[in-house]
């Protein structure tokens, strides 16, 4: 197709944005045009950037937004990774296939979003994954496959990670996607991986699409705002000024992009938008609200060079990526079945974090919430973004606790697997101030424009995911998520894809 006007604009290629393009473009009388502010490498996965393809690392640094936490204390900033390509953050991230908790799809059913529920979307999960363990619980023939290392291919780190948490008490956990993963346990983590490369969604899903006659993709092309006539999208208006016509715009441009469409559309706070001198179009005060993710904390040890030689021989012998197991834990604050992950990293020699291990602790459950602003209406200036991490006193104890237990995990491992002394945050250092200090992220932004129930007066969108009082216009990404899964939030994203492109096919 190459006129202005689509039956669906589709504002991004991440995740969910290369599942739309690939559902909806199977019916061969729809026109759909993908809009994507990066680049894009084409269907010749050969063609990719070498760190886009390698998924024994995660490439936070590559192809970058330059998103920046707000109110970082001078010399310490936070960036805020996000990729612009096509095929988004699934191109650069650790490859996790997890879903979280059948816990999080319920609660955001109960919060008033009907067609939400873990039973109701497993056959989303099931439709994207082509998993070898089989069963009712996990797909068999969809676009992603899921890789399962044998515990022989696991790093000297992860073995001994398995063997203390085990002799800790630990439950062991084959398969955190299946019924027994909605329970607390230490494992090999799933992950999308097949012939050592990344399986990011542009591979996965976008290619299977790509030759498709009523599939336009236009890479490069930055999108301000949708343009609203009526009451209703009539389609986008690009950086340079263009207009792309469409009968539904679908906004995939995730939990900090697709809010600042909206905002500088018009469309969200009169509060945030007056100072920009937009004129409010539509007003939805919940736009922007509720962003929130995992807080992080690292715990750091150093390398021996045993260690090292390990990892650089187990390099040389197979494929390992960085992270390869995860626990599952339940503090005496959890609400649900666990809330929090603890990760082992062994870095390879390529590996930024060469020499050294480290052990991350991530609160699941934070109740700690932000707020994503417009710093300018022009399209090439970054929103202003503060998570409001830690700002709920329940995530600092969820984290104090975490710590204390990934310490007494790290001290019970065989010697030599975890070696060295802790430099950071540090034995004896106060741990309270060490953690707020030098706490990270988990890279899961969520909740923007959230689900809700129509007497919710900071709910953004409907249960079809369409911002209340608008037509033709639909957010499908994590912006959308009420409350973020128990989990990274690749799985889910591609879900909310699956689900609301079922929804445009009715």
């Amino acid at each position: 197709m190459t006129a202005d006007r689509f039956d669906v604009v589709v504002v991004g290629a991440g995740p969910a944005g290369c599942v739309l393009a690939n559902r909806l473009t199977e019916e061969a009388g729809r026109s759909v045009c993908v809009l994507e502010a990066g680049p894009d490498y084409g269907p010749d996965l050969a063609a990719w950037p070498a760190d886009l393809r390698d998924p024994t690392l995660v490439w936070y640094q590559s192809h970058p937004w330059g998103y920046q936490h707000a109110g970082r204390p001078p010399g310490r900033p936070l960036p805020l990774p996000r990729a612009r390509v096509v095929g988004g953050s699934s191109t650069i991230n650790a490859c996790y296939w997890l879903r979280g908790s059948a816990a999080d799809y319920d609660g955001w059913a109960a919060l008033g979003n009907p067609g939400w529920s873990f039973a109701q979307l497993l056959p989303y999960f099931r439709r994207a994954e082509t998993d070898p363990l089989g069963g009712p619980l996990h797909g068999t023939d969809g676009p992603v496959p899921v890789f399962r290392a044998a515990e022989d291919d696991l790093t000297t780190v992860d073995r001994a990670f398995l063997a203390a948490a085990k002799a800790l008490g630990f439950d062991d956990q084959p398969d955190f996607n299946g019924a027994a993963g909605q329970r607390p346990g230490v494992g090999p983590m799933p992950k999308n991986l097949a012939g050592g490369l990344r399986m990011n969604a542009a591979f996965t899903y976008l290619n299977a699409a790509r030759t498709r006659p009523n599939l336009t993709l236009m890479a490069d092309v930055l999108v301000d705002r949708v343009v609203v006539q009526n009451g209703h999208a009539v389609g986008v208006q690009t950086s340079d000024g263009r207009i792309v016509g469409g009968d539904e715009v679908v906004l995939c441009a995730g939990a900090y992009g697709s809010p600042a469409v909206l905002m500088r559309s018009g469309i969200g706070d009169p509060e945030v938008l007056a100072p920009h001198g937009i004129p409010v179009v539509h007003e939805l005060r919940g736009v922007g609200r509720n962003l929130h993710d995992h807080p992080l904390v690292e715990l750091d040890f150093a390398g021996s060079p045993a260690l090292r030689d390990a990892l650089a021989a187990a390099a040389d012998a197979r494929f390992i990526p960085e992270e390869q197991t995860l626990g599952k834990l339940r503090s005496s604050r959890a609400t649900g079945p666990y809330d929090l992950h603890l990760v082992p990293v062994a870095a390879p020699e390529h590996s930024l974090l060469a020499g050294r291990t480290i052990l991350s602790v991530g609160a699941m459950e934070p109740r700690s919430r932000g707020r994503l602003t417009l710093a300018s209406p022009d399209p090439d200036v970054a929103p202003i973004i503060d998570h409001g991490y830690l700002t709920d006193p329940h995530d600092m104890a969820v984290l104090l606790e975490g710590v204390e237990r990934a310490r007494k995990l790290a001290a019970t491992a065989p010697p030599g697997s975890l070696s060295g002394a802790e430099p950071a945050p540090g034995v004896g250092a106060p741990l309270e101030e060490a953690i707020r200090r030098s706490h990270v992220h988990y890279y899961h932004p969520v909740g923007t424009c959230r689900l809700g129930a129509a007497d919710d007066p900071l709910a953004v969108c409907d249960a079809r995911g369409r911002p209340r009082g608008l037509d033709r216009v639909i957010v499908a990404d994590c912006s959308l998520m009420p409350v973020v899964p128990r989990a990274n939030t690749n799985v889910p994203a591609v879900v909310v894809g699956e689900h609301i492109a079922d929804d445009l096919l009715l």
